[in-house]
């Protein structure tokens, strides 16, 4: 089992940079892809982007294409997602979740969700 905890969020300024943390226990993270997923004020969850075990794999969703990447450090146990360029509509809580099976964009395939962590993006 693994428990995931996301750190870094906050207010930013329309242009500006963060990158979200997600810290993993367990003794197993190494096997599981993670994946990021994002909800807005009044819209449904949203697929953000994923990585696969090893880190050679990472898939980024078309609205944040070419602004957020992700990476990981397994010897630290953590998956981080850097954002770049951020625009108001990125506004959100934003999720880390793990999964022990291929990489999918699917929020349902995903066992292990941390709480959460609230960007704010201001025009």
């Amino acid at each position: 089992q693994v428990q995931l905890v996301e750190s870094g969020g906050g207010l930013v300024q329309a242009g500006g940079s963060l990158r979200l943390s997600c810290a993993a226990s367990g003794r197993t993270f190494r096997n599981y892809a993670v994946g990021w997923f994002r909800q807005g004020p009044g819209k449904e969850r949203e697929f953000v982007g994923n990585i696969n075990w090893s880190g050679a794999v990472i898939n980024v969703g078309d609205s944040v294409k070419g602004r957020f990447t992700i990476s990981r450090d397994n010897a630290k146990n953590m998956v981080y997602l850097q954002m770049n360029s951020l625009k108001p509509e990125d506004t959100a809580v934003y999720y880390c979740a793990g999964s022990l099976g291929p990489l999918s964009t699917t929020s349902d395939d995903y066992d292990y969700w941390g709480p959460g962590t609230q960007v704010t993006v201001s025009s």
